[in-house]
């Protein structure tokens, strides 16, 4: 496959077609039972010509139901060993071998990975026809991205464009809309700081500036062909960015929202479940966009004996692709977005929408059921987007949690020695954890800052579970059995 980074050609884009079963999978380091729960999905071959696509209602558009997520992509070492980069060879393979098997949406924006996102996805992208793929950028307003007034916020727009290499952007977002006002200790304050502070967050981000009546204007001009915005938070934030819509004062081409089997009923911290969200829009003829179909990968690992229930349905098919069709079955979704860091990924997933088998009534209330189980298990309901990084203090939160709830899913949490097999569970746990996330970024060095909860879109306490697992850890260090 080639690694050439300048323009492709049409001789290395049709090599592409038949790349599939010669591709090398990416292993997944500390998720040891990734593959194992895959069924025989490497057996199978890729399809290039039978993904399913949706259709825009406002534009026509012809979009992929899956949809490209550019928010992980693959990192390495600089030669100068002054840090990380984008492995800029590897994104344009897998752009290449996407657009080349039906992908056409890829959604990014300038606050994902560490920012760099943009501009190694312009670069991919660019190396391709305009009409072969579809991009979907971010007014952003948080993390590392931040504009204090109207200049700087054109700026940032513009700066979108120019990362990515277009002259127009086919869909542009209002970013994170809710995620402001994540700054809550209680219930109480829940209520009370609602009127004051989420609002006033919607206010100062787009509307006080006139930011949103620029962006109406660009879209006019053909400079954006779709305006949206996602959502996470308080229900009230949804209906407020709704009734923008009904008033006919802004027409939402389309809305990005969290949905996946256990988010339709069970959404945690903030944010609502899907079933509400969904529904609203599809009263409305708003198409949605999925994200978080695997809730940040912890359905493409399930409970072990919730897995081998899928398994068994569908031997052939990976655990993920239960996810991603219970999300395609829906027929308001425009497309359904995957970060895939791996060729693997994109392969099983490019098998699942090609072309989509949606699920039968008997397979729903399977999911639902796997859901309620789900919800018997403690795990932390964090999706990995790293809003909350980098810690100002070198923590790796998302991988601790990450750890944490994969040893939950294994019924790997050693509770007693009594227990007949306490002595592996521990090791097993504290090696794990260590093989996971060096020392010097693990949860004992989490101060309680808060930075980080302000950023967390399903509103987790950070530092409360930091300090638990933390504790646990050190329990576990200074038994001896």
């Amino acid at each position: 496959m080639s690694k050439n980074i300048n323009k492709i050609d049409r001789r290395n884009f049709l090599k592409l077609l038949g790349g599939g079963a010669a591709v090398t999978a990416t292993a997944l380091v500390g998720c040891d039972n990734v593959n194992q729960k895959r069924g025989g999905m490497a057996l199978t071959e890729v399809p290039t010509d039978k993904m399913t696509y949706r259709t825009n209602p406002t534009t026509g558009d012809k979009v992929s139901l899956l949809g490209y997520g550019m928010m992980r992509l693959p990192l390495r070492q600089r030669a100068d060993g002054t840090g990380e980069e984008v492995n800029q060879e590897t994104v344009n393979e897998l752009v290449d071998y996407a657009i080349a098997h039906g992908v056409n949406y890829f959604d990014t924006s300038a606050t994902y990975v560490r920012g760099w996102s943009e501009a190694a996805t312009g670069i991919a992208l660019s190396r391709h026809s305009r009409d072969k793929y579809m991009v979907a950028t971010k007014f952003s307003n948080h993390n590392n991205v931040l504009w204090r007034n109207r200049d700087e916020a054109i700026a940032l727009y513009e700066r979108s464009k120019k990362n990515l290499q277009v002259d127009y952007l086919d869909y542009y977002l209002l970013h994170a809309c809710g995620v402001g006002g994540n700054t809550y200790t209680t219930e109480k304050d829940i209520d009370e700081r609602f009127n004051t502070l989420d609002k006033l967050v919607l206010k100062e981000r787009f509307f006080d500036n006139g930011m949103l009546d620029f962006l109406i204007e660009e879209r006019k001009a053909g400079r954006i062909r779709n305006l949206g915005w996602s959502f996470h938070g308080k229900v009230e934030v949804f209906d407020f960015m709704l009734a923008l819509h009904d008033s006919g004062y802004v027409h939402w081409d389309f809305v990005q929202i969290q949905l996946n089997y256990v988010d339709w009923e069970y959404a945690s911290g903030l944010n609502v479940n899907a079933k509400y969200l969904y529904g609203e829009l599809e009263k409305r003829n708003i198409p949605a966009i999925i994200m978080e179909p695997l809730l940040g990968g912890r359905l493409a690992s399930n409970i072990d004996y919730l897995s081998a229930r899928l398994m068994q349905r569908r031997p052939q098919n990976s655990i993920a692709s239960w996810a991603f069709r219970y999300a395609g079955s829906y027929p308001g979704v425009l497309s359904v977005l995957s970060g895939m860091t791996y060729m693997e990924h994109l392969q099983d997933n490019i098998r699942t929408f090609s072309p989509l088998d949606p699920l039968t009534d008997e397979e729903f209330e399977l999911l639902a059921d796997t859901a309620r189980r789900m919800m018997e298990y403690s795990t932390v309901p964090c999706t990995a987007c790293e809003y909350c990084m980098p810690c100002p203090y070198g923590i790796d939160i998302p991988s601790i949690f990450t750890h944490y709830n994969k040893c939950i899913n294994e019924n790997n949490i050693p509770e007693s020695s009594q227990d007949e097999n306490y002595r592996k569970s521990r090791r097993a746990f504290l090696v794990g954890y260590d093989r996971s996330v060096p020392k010097l970024r693990q949860a004992s060095r989490c101060i309680g800052c808060d930075q980080c909860v302000h950023h967390c879109p399903q509103a987790i306490k950070i530092p409360q579970e930091l300090q638990q697992i933390n504790d646990y850890v050190e329990k576990l260090k200074q038994e001896t059995i």
